[in-house]
């Protein structure tokens, strides 16, 4: 079960979540979301194969009602054929009517899963903006504060050589800014990533926009096979969103290598889970005071003696100033609330919205099915009373005003004229 905040998974995925998972050997697969294993593959074929069944179903009652319809016909009395006239009608009105809801509610399905692909592709983006800040953050005051260290702090040990008190001054906050620099450095865990959410956003997307034509293409050709697609993706959706932390977990860590502890903090978010930044953050916190301090005193005592290192105390001080307002931005940025909320929204927007409309074009491809089979049955029998009716037409006399061509004829001799 997920345990992060805001996220909890739906009863419909409970419910697809219990549907039993069997391989094609009828032996019972684990429904833990596994795609990249071979069973689990099985299981999903095995289920979106139910709708093959009941394709084969379907043709083969189509077929036998074919077959009865050209060969078994009988002489019937005007009754029986006025009785079985009125079940033709209504068979068909029955069919559009099941095609117009399996529409509707098509339509319905295929707007809540573009919402929920929408809302995981914006999540992703949002983490992506997050994730290049930080680096991005880090690496610029890790040059600004290296570029301090080869100028300025270097410029001021030459003005200081003389002064020993000074100089350890100067030294101690050369390495106060490098371990600064060190433990920021460290605290990138995503540069170099092979894992880009961006371009997972970006082949989202990509799928989203050619879903519909393939699904239409599918429905089209056979609305059964749209729905052994879809119940299968609806399967497999609802394994996922059973438990997504561990997958996600799992994938990232062996994608990107990063440190399993970030991945919890961020993934999870509790209170009781430990910062795994928290360590070099106080640290960082404390070289900085320390760098404060000791430029105060050089300020204080050093400056008054020796002018020409003021220009460079500024430097260092400015730079210093600098860093704290990196610091404290950084701070924020690594806090797990911004990227566990993207996390949660794209977890809602793929289960909730994305499970809710795959369900939705299932009960359509459904509908569609059953539609498709009682206009498949009942068309032939329309279509011979159409042609019995043109018949009775025919043995009508050509002088009756009431002749349904008569009356065609004489609405053209008045539009001739």
């Amino acid at each position: 079960m997920s345990l992060s905040h805001g996220y909890r998974a739906s009863w419909w995925t409970y419910a697809l979540h219990q549907v039993p998972h069997a391989n094609f050997q009828f032996e019972v697969v684990d429904s833990s979301f596994a795609p990249q294993e071979w069973n689990y593959q099985q299981a999903l074929l095995f289920l979106a194969g139910i709708a093959g069944l009941c394709l084969a179903v379907s043709l083969i009652l189509i077929c036998v009602y074919l077959i009865r319809f050209c060969c078994c016909l009988s002489q019937e009395d005007e009754d029986s054929k006025s009785h079985r006239t009125c079940c033709i009608t209504w068979s068909c009105v029955a069919a559009v009517i099941i095609c117009c809801a399996g529409i509707g509610i098509g339509f319905y399905g295929n707007s809540e899963t573009n919402d929920g692909v929408y809302q995981v592709t914006y999540s992703l983006m949002n983490a992506n903006h997050t994730l290049t800040s930080i680096d991005l953050l880090i690496s610029d005051t890790v040059e600004l504060l290296n570029s301090v260290v080869k100028s300025d702090l270097t410029q001021l040990e030459v003005v200081f050589s003389k002064r020993p008190e000074f100089l350890v001054i100067v030294r101690n906050t050369r390495r106060q800014v490098e371990s600064v620099a060190q433990y920021l450095a460290e605290l990138s865990f995503w540069k170099g990533a092979d894992l880009n959410p961006h371009m997972v956003a970006e082949q989202i997307n990509f799928i989203e926009d050619f879903r519909m034509t393939v699904v239409s293409f599918f429905v089209l050709l056979l609305s059964w096979g749209s729905m052994g697609l879809e119940m299968a993706t609806a399967v497999g959706l609802s394994d996922f969103c059973y438990d997504p932390d561990g997958y996600v977990m799992n994938q990232t860590q062996l994608i990107t290598n990063i440190n399993p502890d970030i991945l919890q903090y961020y993934i999870s978010c509790y209170q009781d889970v430990p910062n795994p930044f928290r360590p070099r953050l106080t640290m960082s916190q404390r070289a900085l005071s320390n760098i404060h301090s000791q430029l105060h005193g050089l300020e204080k005592e050093a400056v008054p003696q020796y002018p020409a290192a003021e220009k460079h105390v500024m430097v260092v001080q400015a730079m210093l100033n600098t860093t704290e307002g990196n610091f404290h931005h950084l701070v924020a940025l690594l806090n797990c609330r911004g990227l566990h909320k993207d996390y949660v929204d794209a977890l809602k927007g793929l289960c909730y919205d994305g499970m809710e409309g795959i369900l939705f074009l299932l009960l359509f491809s459904f509908l569609s099915g059953l539609s498709f089979t009682a206009a498949t049955c009942s068309l032939p029998r329309a279509w011979k009373q159409f042609q019995n009716r043109d018949l009775d037409y025919d043995d009508m006399d050509e002088d009756d005003p009431f002749n349904p061509q008569e009356s065609k004829r004489f609405v053209q001799w008045q539009s001739s004229i």
